[in-house]
């Protein structure tokens, strides 16, 4: 890594910056994908299909005979981590979930939220060398515990794992689908595919965009996203084999991977780069790896509050905090994904099994978004009730309140009510 020391404030903006993506460009590639599914439906998918992938599909669907036998593909030993990740996360997520507390906020009136599942949601899985199967469980059981009806996946993968992972967190249906086509077929609907209300999932920038593009006509999606990042917070009580490790499990998702260490420590980071070195010569991602590496920073500060300066001004999607007295120092970081704390405490986990999402807000969305969770699957509706007695207390209120505004048919909701009680 790209040691770089004490760097003067007026240079954080361009350290912490990440890569600018010619947006323009990528819009006037995928606009053109986007309308020909929405006009020729299921022919547009299978017509691009063959265009990008050079696959011709015949059926777009799984077939149900496809998911009930995907675990016969697995052997039992990722079946029982599936499963027992499959536990974490839904006894995590279940905690979520919040009963409707009545509020009377005067005699007579009372107000409460109820949560509804939202009823059609879409999820992405992308294809690539790495089936995220994992990301199937982080998406489906969310939405499962929020109650959604219909559940639908797109992937261009046919990985038993994430069939077998649709299957158990109750995905109503499945397509043989990839790229931005996916995107416009769950956002306008086809022959085949369900319209849904909201879509979920992580992709490459035509993915990325396609859902930007699809929110702009109403269908709601889980969050703007980037490149996957992490950043590491590590003091002279860090492992640098673990660190290195860290950076690394990071860095082998692609090329564009965003990696950042700071540390107090000089000692620590010339320790980390010599694990990296060792490190990455045994992974079978190295070129990958190797190529995020050569854009990653290691920062030297001179403090601990100047290194949480710095992490927060940069929001990472991940913040791992290798220090000592690490839950102390949570309390100073309000701008992150997820963080993880101390020495044992791998961002793999959160990845997989310990139960937290590892949907998250990257390219500094921290600073605004949070982590996919249950709320992420639920609209929260209010629900108000007045009584008689209700309406002789807030109607003098309101009357008086729609009178300054001028809003007479206002006023006279109330009046009629309560002359109707005299």
């Amino acid at each position: 890594m790209n040691i770089i020391p004490f760097p003067e404030r007026e240079q954080w903006p361009a350290l912490l910056a990440r890569p600018v993506l010619e947006a323009r460009d990528i819009e006037a590639r995928v606009q053109p994908v986007l309308e020909q599914v929405k006009n020729e439906g299921d022919a547009g998918i299978k017509a691009l299909a063959l265009k990008f992938d050079k696959i011709e599909l015949t059926d777009l669907a799984f077939s149900e005979k496809d998911i009930a036998e995907a675990g016969d593909k697995l052997d039992d030993a990722l079946k029982a981590a599936i499963g027992q990740a499959y536990e974490n996360i839904c006894k995590f997520h279940k905690g979520q979930l919040q009963a409707p507390e009545k509020v009377e906020t005067m005699p007579g009136v009372t107000c409460w939220r109820k949560s509804v599942g939202i009823e059609k949601v879409g999820i992405y899985i992308p294809g690539g060398s790495a089936p995220l199967f994992s990301t199937v469980l982080m998406l489906g059981i969310p939405a499962q515990i929020a109650g959604c009806k219909e559940v639908v996946l797109c992937t261009p993968s046919d990985h038993p794992a994430i069939l077998y992972a649709a299957k158990l967190v109750g995905v109503t249906k499945a397509f043989r689908i990839g790229g931005a086509q996916a995107i416009a077929a769950m956002a306008y609907g086809t022959e085949s595919v369900p319209k849904v209300y909201k879509i979920f999932g992580p992709g490459n920038q035509y993915v990325t965009t396609a859902k930007m593009l699809v929110s702009k006509e109403g269908v709601a999606i889980d969050m703007p996203a980037g490149p996957s990042e992490v950043a590491i917070f590590a003091d002279d009580t860090a492992l640098p084999c673990f660190v290195a490790a860290d950076l690394l499990s990071q860095a082998e998702h692609g090329a564009d991977s965003q990696v950042l260490l700071v540390s107090t420590s000089k000692k620590l980071l010339a320790s980390v780069n010599i694990a990296l070195a060792e490190q990455l010569e045994a992974l079978p991602r190295k070129d990958l790896a190797a190529q995020a590496m050569a854009n990653s920073k290691a920062i030297l500060v001179e403090t601990g509050d100047e290194a949480i300066e710095m992490l927060n001004q940069y929001a990472a999607e991940h913040l791992i905090l290798s220090i000592a007295n690490a839950e102390a120092v949570t309390e100073k970081i309000y701008n992150a994904g997820s963080i993880f704390l101390g020495n044992y405490t791998p961002e793999s986990c959160g990845d997989y099994a310990s139960g937290t999402n590892h949907t998250l807000p990257t390219n500094g969305y921290a600073r605004a978004y949070s982590g996919v969770s249950v709320d992420s699957f639920v609209k929260k509706i209010t629900v108000q009730h007045i009584t008689e007695e209700g309406i002789r207390n807030i109607g003098p209120v309101v009357e008086a309140m729609a009178e300054a505004e001028s809003l007479d048919a206002h006023k006279k909701a109330v009046t009629i009510r309560l002359k109707s009680l005299l």
